[in-house]
């Protein structure tokens, strides 16, 4: 098995004996990227600096590259982990050109390799050498961000940090600025770490997902696996819209106001939780259809997204109302009769 190149365990962070990390176990494959998501002040950034050496664990140990860097009364300086740090804002020094910014961590070596090293660098993050004379209030925002990743990659470290770097751009800035840059440090080599609150953005690039909740990882997996299979409803939310409906589970099935939905849990009473985008709502046409009871419901809202459209349906009997997304072409209107249909399985929580 490949030697993970961070490697955390049994990490643990306060202060003023507030805890703020607790019993953090993480691990990053070579060449992968992985997000820890969550909400403000869950306890990402505390996890980010422990990382790049700018504070130190009461308990618990940091590897990189098989190299200890954190433990029990011993802690190695930040500009000797081989860590590239890109913050929210991108840290710029404003008074620096974008060359300065950028070579600034390429102390040692003659100015005309310098050069040459950053023309290469701008070149790697989509920025041609005209930027180079600019100073960092002449750049937008995802340019900015641009920059600070070169001045972060000069330093050629093993393991990149992202500390929420695309959330001060706007919506499209933002998607094809996350693209870019993860298809950089892709190609790169480089072993990310971002932390953010967007669970799109997570999802999106990250090869791994940590979910986070007051400062312990409530899951941590594949993207596909912690979306489709969440351990619990926190994790399932965080990441998304949810369908929760009771249920009764019996040999592998659960029992709902929409019939019988495969699930792997064991038998007794549960919450079925469904994402959206599994449910299709047809408009009943026969009365044969209308005979089965499950999974039948009345249209009472639309709501239409372009793409898809929303549709709050009030289903027989005493359930909540539930939304179903699904395509917007030629959606059932308000009021009509329609019978839901799931798509795949579901998860039973207890």
């Amino acid at each position: 098995m490949t030697t993970p190149l961070l490697a955390i365990e049994g990490l643990v962070k306060s202060f003023n004996g507030v805890t703020v990390l607790a019993d953090i176990d993480l691990q990053l494959q070579p060449g992968t990227t992985t997000a820890v998501v969550g909400a403000s002040g869950c306890g990402k950034t505390t996890l980010l600096r422990l990382i790049a050496g700018f504070e130190t664990p009461q308990a618990g140990t940091i590897a990189i590259a098989g190299r200890q860097v954190a433990g029990a009364g011993s802690a190695v300086a930040p500009h000797r982990r081989s860590v590239g740090y890109v913050a929210q804002d991108g840290a710029l020094f404003p008074h620096l050109t974008v060359e300065q910014n950028i070579a600034y961590g390429l102390r040692g070596i003659d100015r005309t390799t310098a050069r040459h090293r950053v023309g290469s660098l701008l070149e790697t993050v989509s920025l041609d050498s005209t930027f180079a004379a600019r100073r960092p209030h002449e750049l937008s925002g995802g340019q900015q961000q641009r920059v600070a990743l070169a001045r972060a990659l000069a330093r050629q470290p093993v393991l990149m940090l992202l500390d929420e770097p695309f959330s001060a751009l706007d919506t499209g800035l933002r998607a094809s600025t996350r693209k870019a840059v993860a298809q950089m440090l892709a190609d790169a080599g480089v072993t990310t770490l971002l932390v953010t609150h967007d669970q799109e953005e997570a999802l999106s690039i990250a090869d791994q997902i940590a979910v986070m909740r007051d400062g312990r990882f409530t899951q941590v997996g594949t993207p596909q696996a912690v979306y489709r299979e969440p351990h619990d409803r926190f994790t399932a939310e965080f990441l998304g819209d949810c369908i929760t409906l009771p249920c009764a589970v019996k040999d592998g099935f659960a029992d709902s106001v929409l019939g019988r939905v495969p699930v792997r849990a064991q038998d007794g009473p549960a919450t079925l939780l469904l994402r959206p985008e599994q449910l299709v709502a047809k408009t009943i046409s026969d009365s044969s259809d209308n005979a089965r009871p499950e999974g039948i419901g009345t249209v009472i809202a639309t709501e239409f997204l372009g793409h898809d459209v929303l549709l709050t349906i009030d289903p027989a009997g005493d359930a909540a109302p539930i939304v179903v997304r699904q395509h917007s072409l030629n959606p059932p209107p308000v009021d009509a009769k329609v019978r839901i249909e799931v798509v795949g399985s579901g998860v039973a929580l207890p």
